[in-house]
Parts: structure tokens; sequence; C-alpha cells
């Protein structure tokens, strides 16, 4: 089993934010933009509320991300055996595969990949109103897609 997945998102300034991931031999950090990827959080907690679900043993989606110009995957996939998450990068919004690249990958279990996001989502939750999230991410935050990962992650004694 690879070492344990550290991921974190850093306090969004103006329309940006830095997002780190290691785990294993491997870390990756960039920066991401609100646009025109504007769902990117939302559908990354309904993501992780899919992954966390005991009931679903098969499963893969795809999260559309940007730095602009280059483009991001993040392709969560979970099967009996295990979880995974691989990013690859592309460098302008064309996502032309073959020019694209593998920049982190980790496999674990569904609890150990959920838990780690949880943990940086937790951390942007609590500092939301102190580094005025909505203003510097020029987007709500996910509440409600939030609360429903964190009642999941809760339902299935994970967190």
């Amino acid at each position: 089993m690879s070492e344990k997945l550290e991921v974190s998102f850093n306090s969004p300034q103006c329309g940006w934010m830095s997002v780190g991931f290691t785990g294993g031999a491997r870390e990756f950090y960039t920066t991401t933009a609100h646009a025109p990827h504007e769902n990117a959080l939302p559908e990354l907690l309904q993501i992780l509320s899919f992954l966390i679900d005991p009931d679903l043993h098969e499963f893969e989606k795809t999260l559309k991300w940007n730095r602009n110009p280059e483009e991001f995957d993040f392709i969560f996939r979970k099967n009996a055996k295990n979880t995974s998450l691989e990013i690859i990068e592309y460098p302008t919004e064309d996502r032309s595969r073959r020019r694209s690249e593998t920049v982190f990958s980790y496999s674990g279990s569904a609890r150990e990949i959920c838990r780690a996001f949880y943990q940086t989502f937790e951390q942007l939750y609590e500092e939301r109103f102190n580094d005025e999230f909505e203003q510097n991410w020029r987007q709500p935050f996910p509440l409600e897609e939030f609360n429903n990962f964190k009642n999941k992650l809760t339902a299935a004694n994970n967190l």
C-alpha cells in the first residue's frame, strides 16, 4: 500500500486557488481557476460522495478543471479492489490525449481518498469567512455538496 494521500486546497485569491497532492513517491502542485469550469468544486464533492458509497462497487468519473491555458482531468475510478485518482494535464483546452501527461496518480481505499479531500474541504469551510472565500473564488462555497459529502462520510463511519 502506498503512503497516505494528502490533498491541499489553499485559500483562493482573485479567482485562483493553489492545489496540491502528495502520496506515495509522487507529488503535484498547481493553481486552478474558478472559470470556465465553475462547477468544479461542487462536482468534486459529488464525485467524492459517490466514491464513499459502500453500495457502489464500480465507478469512474472525470472532473474537468483548468489553469488557463492548461486543462486538467481528475479521473476517479473505483472497483472491487481499490480506488484511484489520476490527474492528467493537457497543454491547452484542446485536451488532445496525444499531448497529455499524467502528472499525478494515487491508488488506495475510497475511505482514504475521501478523508484526504474532506480534511482540505473542512479547512476551506472553517476559514471561508476569514478568507472571504466567495469574493476571492468568485463563487459561493459549495455548502450543500460539502454537507452531503460530510454526511455520507459520517454514515459510512469514515469521519
